[in-house]
This record gives C-alpha cells, sequence and structure tokens, in this order.
C-alpha cells in the first residue's frame, strides 16, 4: 500500500443510525475521519488537482453516504462506507476509516462509541480450467464475470493454452489461462465469487480431479499466506502444475511466493 495519505478528521454529519427506533426517528451527531492512501508524488509535482484525490468529493460523497442510508449498526456503517469509497476512488489503494457516535445510548458519563475499520485493494491471480463443452466459452465467461464484478478490477489475462489432465483420471485435454485482478473483497468473500462463477456454468464436483466445465482456482492473494478448512493461499499444488505456471509466467514472470520466496519463473524453470 502507499506511504502517501491523504487525512480527514472529525467530519460532521447529523444521520440517522441505531438499534433504536428513536435513533432512527431523531437521528443524532456522527464523526466520520478517514485515511486515504494513494500516490500523491504527480500532485506534488504538477500542482494539479487532477493528479490527486479531490478530499472535497470525498467529503461530499460521506456525507451523502451517511445521510442516505439507515444501519443498525455503527459496525456496517463503517464497512460499507470503505467499500463504497473503494468503488468509487479507483485510484484509491486503501482506506482507513472511523465512525465516532458520542451520543450513544449509554446512561453512563463516556466520550464516545467508535468502530475503525482499514480496508485495501489486494493484488490477487486466479487460474481457469476447462474441459468440458466450450472451453473457451466458460474460460471467457469467468474472466467477464471477473471483469463485470463492483468489487474487482481486472488487469490481466493470460493467453489460454491447452494441456494434458492432472491427477491420474482419463480424461479430455484442459484449456487453461490465469488472471490478475484487484479486488476489495475478503479472501473468503472472493472465494464465494469464484464458486458462483463456477455454478454458472454448471460445474459439478464428482470426481476428485475429474473432467469440469469451469475451475476457477484463487492462486496468490496479496502476500497473504491462508490455510482454512475451505482455502489454502498460495495454491499448495501450483509448483507441480505447468499448466498453472505457464500462463501465470506470461503475466507475472517475477510474482514472489510468500510461502517459498520463490518467483514464478523460477518455480516453472524448476518444473521443468
Amino acid at each position: 500500500m502507499y506511504k502517501d495519505v491523504i487525512s480527514i478528521r472529525d467530519l460532521e454529519i447529523y444521520a440517522y443510525h441505531g438499534v433504536l427506533e428513536e435513533e432512527k426517528w431523531r437521528g443524532q451527531y456522527f464523526y466520520v475521519s478517514c485515511d486515504l492512501f494513494c500516490d500523491i508524488s504527480r500532485a506534488g509535482l504538477t500542482d494539479d488537482l487532477g493528479a490527486t484525490v479531490n478530499y472535497a468529493e470525498v467529503c461530499e460523497y460521506i456525507v451523502s453516504f451517511m445521510t442516505d442510508n439507515t444501519f443498525d449498526l455503527i459496525e456496517s456503517c463503517a464497512e460499507q462506507l470503505a467499500r463504497g469509497i473503494l468503488r468509487n476512488y479507483r485510484e484509491l489503494a486503501g482506506v482507513k476509516l472511523t465512525v465516532r457516535k458520542p451520543y450513544a445510548p449509554i446512561p453512563h458519563k463516556f466520550g464516545d462509541v467508535s468502530v475503525t475499520v482499514e480496508r485495501k485493494r489486494q493484488q490477487v491471480f486466479i487460474a481457469l480450467g476447462s474441459n468440458m463443452g466450450d472451453r473457451k466459452a466458460y474460460l471467457d465467461s469467468a474472466v467477464e464475470a471477473l471483469k463485470n464484478n463492483e468489487d474487482t478490477e481486472l488487469l490481466k489475462v493470460s493467453p489460454f493454452i491447452e494441456t494434458k489432465p492432472y491427477g491420474g483420471v482419463e480424461q479430455d485435454d484442459f484449456l487453461n489461462g490465469v488472471v490478475e485482478i484487484e479486488t476489495i473483497l475478503s479472501p473468503d468473500e472472493l472465494l464465494g465469487l469464484c464458486h458462483e462463477i463456477e455454478s454458472a456454468a454448471d460445474r459439478k464436483r464428482e470426481i476428485h480431479w475429474g473432467p469440469r466445465t469451469l475451475d476457477v482456482d484463487i492462486l496468490f492473494y496479496g502476500d497473504e499466506i491462508i490455510g482454512t478448512d475451505v482455502l489454502a493461499v498460495p495454491h499448495p499444488d501450483m509448483a507441480n502444475r505447468d499448466f498453472v505456471l505457464g500462463p501465470l509466467a506470461e503475466i507475472a514472470p517475477y510474482k514472489r511466493c510468500p510461502a517459498t520466496g520463490k518467483t514464478v519463473a523460477q518455480m516453472l524453470a524448476a518444473l521443468k
């Protein structure tokens, strides 16, 4: 994430958020602070407003969001506001945002109640594969779905290559490719999107490593190492799969695996 920061402090907004019905109709003051992470070097050199994020516009967006929406929880308010800012200002690498509620219905003396969230864009690489039906159409549909999702931005698409099946199950040859995206989705949310894209292609999970209309697998999620019951990133078998490393090397040969420290080009060379 960029080290440059534009900071907005204690933007005062009268809005209608809260669990209690009285909060929804009476309203109260909220205060929003945010740090906008972006590269401001060009603006600093050129003195050109068009080369940076217009913080006045961001303030207007925050005020409109806070007054046009109603949430029970300031947790929801902060989360949705942070995502809205990142959706509307693509030049931002991330945002750290605090929503303060100094007049919360607490029957004791206190300063305020606040929620802080920090969200950033992540560079993600996703592998695509198909060996049933119109293979290219299935891969194209996956690319289109990622391109059209409001929380992802499609950056690169590798050439598609034809490969022999992997895993010992007798089946037709595959068409494989890799895409690079930026996303504000969490790893679990992105996994859910991948499963939705597969389901739209009528993907069936009947035989392990068997034939499939569409495979959509997360290879890298930023530089994070994730190991849960449902998701392992970096992809644990990637180093053994030339049908993954080949297309990946076409668009990101110097991407370094956070688990091993090796670049994609190094992993591909070792496999060959």
